[in-house]
Order: C-alpha cells, then structure tokens, then sequence
C-alpha cells in the first residue's frame, strides 16, 4: 500500500513539475523581448532633455528632503543635501549616509546592532532597498547619471522612446530602460532588462504623477503585469 501511495504520489508531483514548467516556458517567449538597438547622440540626448524638462528636473536637484513608503513595509526620509538616508522596516532603522558608509549605524528596537558581520549584512540590505525603492520615484531624473548612455529607439507604434542603459552606480549595474512618453514628453511607462528579472522588456507603467512642494515632479502609481506597487506618503520639499 505504501510503495502504491509512494508511486502515486511520484507520478503526480512529476506531473506538477512538469505542468509548471511548461507555463513559465509559455510565459517566458510570450513576454520575453529582446533589447533593441536604438542611435546614440544628440538626439538622444535632446530627447532626454525634454524628459527632463517635463518632470522639473532643475526642481529636483534643488529638493532637500524626499519620504515615501515602499510596499507597505520600507519607510525613507531622504535627505538629498545631506547625503543622508533614514531608512525603516519592521524593527529595524538605518541611517545611511551615501557619502561615507563609514558612517551608516543600523539599530533594531532603538538598540544599536555593533556585531560587524551583522551589521553589514543588514546596511547592505537597505542601502539595496533604497536603491531599488528610490528608483521607482525618480528614475526619470537620472537619465544623466555617471555610467549612463542614451539612444533613440523606433517603437512599435512609430512612436520615439528612449533606451538608457546604467553600467555603473546602483545595486545591480548593466541594467536597461526603454522609456515610452506622452506628447509632453512625460513618462507613461518604460520596459525593463534588468538581471533580478528573468523576463526581458517587461512593462511598468508610470503614472498618478504630483507636483510636489519643492515643484519637482514624481510618480507615485506603477503597474507591472497587472500588479500594482503601492507607494504611499510621497512627499519632496525644502527646508
């Protein structure tokens, strides 16, 4: 009877392992898109320009202080003069200073973690938060940042988007960005090739956009494969 259910049970988990896999296959070459090559050069620059011109960029540098929650869970107090980041997440509280990690402290419960090997995990864990949760806020204001390069792409529907591909900086360098805009030259969406995504050029929308008090423009509603990615309590102003 044992060596029966054992058989049963056998051939039925090698059916679900294979039902599974046959559906991400599916899903993969029904989603996947392979980068496209576009043309660097000013074009592609003025392009760029024009995005920044319609998020306030110029606003932007000028902030002192952006707070948003990411899912839910990470809570940031961004202090863009400082160079400084309050970062939260359940019991936990770092302070990262993006200039000099020497001086990054992490506490859980108010209490100061001093373990070294600890420490370091859990500051590297939110500093890779940040720097994923804070992209999703004002991507469209690093379309200049060192190690970037730009080019102008023929999109589908004739329209121009703009591939912006980081080899340096962030957590995971050497991703892309295909950016799509409205007539203003707002962004409305942009597909991604990044490494922790298996599935190149999968789209993310980009809107509930809001001037916000320091006049510099955010995002603040994204879709990706029908999902939405709650951000909450979006603020940027001066002192």
């Amino acid at each position: 009877m044992k060596k029966r259910l054992f058989k049963l049970f056998k051939i039925f988990f090698v059916s679900l392992l294979t039902i599974i896999i046959f559906l991400v296959v599916i899903l993969y070459f029904s989603l996947h898109k392979t980068i496209p090559d576009g043309k660097p050069g000013p074009e592609a620059d003025n392009f760029a320009l024009r995005i920044k011109e319609a998020v306030q960029h110029d606003k932007y540098v000028n902030t002192d202080y952006i707070q948003w929650t990411f899912r839910n869970e990470n809570h940031y107090l961004w202090n863009k003069k400082s160079g400084t980041v309050e970062v939260k997440w359940g019991d936990y509280k770092a302070n990262l200073d993006l200039l000099n990690h020497d001086n990054s402290t992490i506490a859980k419960n108010d209490q100061a973690i001093i373990d070294t090997e600890k420490k370091e995990k859990l500051l590297e864990k939110a500093l890779s938060n940040f720097n994923n949760d804070s992209f999703w806020i004002v991507a469209p204001h690093k379309l200049f940042d060192q190690g970037t390069t730009r080019k102008l792409v023929d999109l589908e529907n004739g329209d121009k988007g703009l591939l912006v591909t980081y080899s340096s900086g962030g957590t995971t360098p050497g991703d892309s960005y295909l950016w799509k805009v409205d007539e203003n030259y707002l962004p409305i969406a942009y597909r991604m090739w990044v490494s922790i995504i298996p599935i190149g050029g999968i789209q993310a929308s980009w809107e509930g956009w809001v001037k916000t008090e320091s006049g510099a423009y955010l995002s603040q509603e994204h879709k990706l494969l029908g999902f939405g990615i709650p951000i909450s309590n979006l603020r940027a102003w001066n002192e």
